[in-house]
């Protein structure tokens, strides 16, 4: 299935100077970019955030079905509540 090339926009964002060093040393090390950091980092949350989205939709439809646990009712709610 052919993919829709995504547009991109450029964010800024203020960090502490030292933060900014840190980063860059980081950059580096990976051959990438502040920028190219920055973009894996808000993917990754963005795609955990959806996952997790859709497992909590997924479990509460689980839960509104309901289980089939075994066993079987051999008195009726009467019987049980008899007095």
């Amino acid at each position: 299935m052919p993919t829709k090339k995504a547009q991109k926009q450029n964010v800024t964002v203020s960090l502490d100077r030292a933060i900014i060093h840190k980063a860059k040393v980081i950059a580096a090390r990976r051959s990438t970019s502040i920028s190219g950091l920055l973009a894996e980092q808000i993917e990754s949350l963005v795609s955990a955030d959806e996952a997790y989205e859709r497992a909590k939709k997924h479990a509460l439809a689980m839960l509104d079905q309901g289980f089939h646990l075994g066993g079987e009712f051999k008195v009726s709610r009467d019987e049980l509540h008899e007095r």
